[in-house]
């Protein structure tokens, strides 16, 4: 499944207003299915499918949320000054993944945890699993939607002028709200979903999670107090897929699948020791 990482960022830009105007977002129950079988799962968009939950049963993160911080709070300095600070990181290799974690287009986008749970997701050999991540990927991007079109919160490389890790996606960003982090939803319900896949190794796996979310700052796309919601949202959305059906069924079905994977091990294709090291080089002082 492939998809332009300017017309996947548009996508989850504008979820959530589409599936309001539209009333494109009926839930269909089904059985676990690969995404090969799109018909039975449904599309938000050519080729992206739908999340498992019906727009009305996602959390609202605008009532989940409290507002973003106002710029002279000492929140709101404190968003400013971890902009600030991670600017050297930015040009280092921590920025570096920051900008793999940016890249959203699938299936790289899937395997920004291969490191921590030792293995790849291939579509072709862990379909259950793929499916997993990219429908729970719809249902915390649009999950976060309310508060980013109510808030309107400017992010910070349009703040200082500047630029991002990403520039292929500055324009989209530009006209998205920076509150919360889209990216920070998505990376943490994927950690969560993980670590109950692979529990051995949870620790890595949602250290990986946070470091997914603090890449937002380091790539100047989000002030911290946005990742740290995003996160929020994710763990929001995590619980009620915990009460879908259809998502709990995908979930053995994908258990079965990494247990085959983790029984025939292939060797992960990134630098998981450079990788380790960069994640090093970010401090943690910012939230």
């Amino acid at each position: 499944m492939k998809m332009t990482s300017k017309k996947l960022v548009s996508i989850i830009c504008t979820l959530g207003i589409v599936c309001v105007a539209l009333q494109g977002c009926v839930h269909q129950r089904s059985e676990p299915v690969p995404l090969t079988d799109m018909a039975k799962i449904g599309e938000l968009f050519p080729g992206f499918p739908k999340g498992y939950l019906a727009h009305d049963a996602l959390p609202d993160s605008l009532a989940i949320l409290p507002p973003p911080p106002a710029t002279d709070s000492a929140a709101g300095k404190a968003d400013e000054a971890a902009y600030i600070a991670t600017r050297a990181l930015a040009d280092g290799p921590r920025g570096e993944v920051a900008t793999r974690d940016a890249d959203l287009r699938f299936p790289r986008s899937l395997n920004a945890f291969a490191c921590a749970t030792g293995f790849e997701v291939d579509p072709n050999r862990s379909p259950q699993l793929a499916t997993l991540l990219q429908r729970s990927f719809s249902d915390a991007a649009v999950a976060t939607s309310r508060a980013k079109n109510h808030y309107q919160r400017t992010r910070p490389f349009v703040a200082h002028d500047a630029h991002t890790c990403f520039p292929q996606d500055e324009a989209m960003l530009k006209k998205d709200g920076s509150y919360p982090s889209g990216h920070s939803a998505i990376g943490w319900v994927w950690a969560l979903i993980l670590s109950e896949l692979v529990p051995d190794r949870t620790t890595a796996i949602q250290e990986r999670g946070f470091a997914f979310a603090r890449s937002r700052v380091i790539c100047g796309a989000h002030w911290a107090s946005d990742t740290v919601q995003g996160m929020l949202v994710g763990s929001a959305t995590y619980a009620r897929l915990q009460a879908d059906p259809t998502f709990l069924a995908q979930l053995q079905a994908a258990k079965a699948e990494v247990g085959e994977l983790r029984g025939q091990p292939q060797p992960v294709t990134r630098d998981c020791a450079a990788e380790a090291e960069a994640l090093r080089l970010d401090d943690r002082a910012a939230p």
